[in-house]
């Protein structure tokens, strides 16, 4: 009995650090490919907004904005660009190109492995931030 709750708390603890390096990941990623139109914060005001031909949306509200779900797939889509259909356009640099491009990895992930990574720690970290 005792070991397995050593077990459980070990699987938990592991799990937890792994849920903080997943969004410190996509943080990161944030702040590299969003913050520039979104704004630091995520709404919408980051100091490309201004030159854009759209109105930069506040991402913090995404959840509230699809009747208080977060919408991970269409955001995982619309984020990736690669699968999107023409008819419905897009104003978003296509990311999963650009991550596939420059992807590179020591554990053998294909590229797309890789953007695909890249995509979903930023999506979990758009969760995170909902209001």
């Amino acid at each position: 009995m005792k070991t397995t709750v050593h077990i459980a708390a070990v699987l938990a603890s592991m799990v937890g650090v792994h849920s903080v390096a997943a969004d410190d990941a996509g943080q990161n990623e944030y702040m590299i490919a969003c913050a520039g139109c979104h704004g630091e914060t995520a709404k919408g005001d980051g100091p490309l907004a201004g030159l854009l031909k759209i109105a930069t949306p506040d991402l913090t509200g995404l959840a509230a904005r699809n009747g208080g779900t977060f919408p991970l797939e269409s955001t995982l889509f619309m984020i990736d660009g690669r699968d999107l259909r023409p008819a419905h356009g897009n104003e978003m640099p296509v990311w999963g190109e650009r991550y596939t491009a420059s992807a590179t990895s020591q554990r053998g992930e294909t590229p797309d492995m890789v953007a695909r990574g890249r995509i979903l720690s930023l999506v979990y970290y758009l969760e995170s931030i909902q209001e």
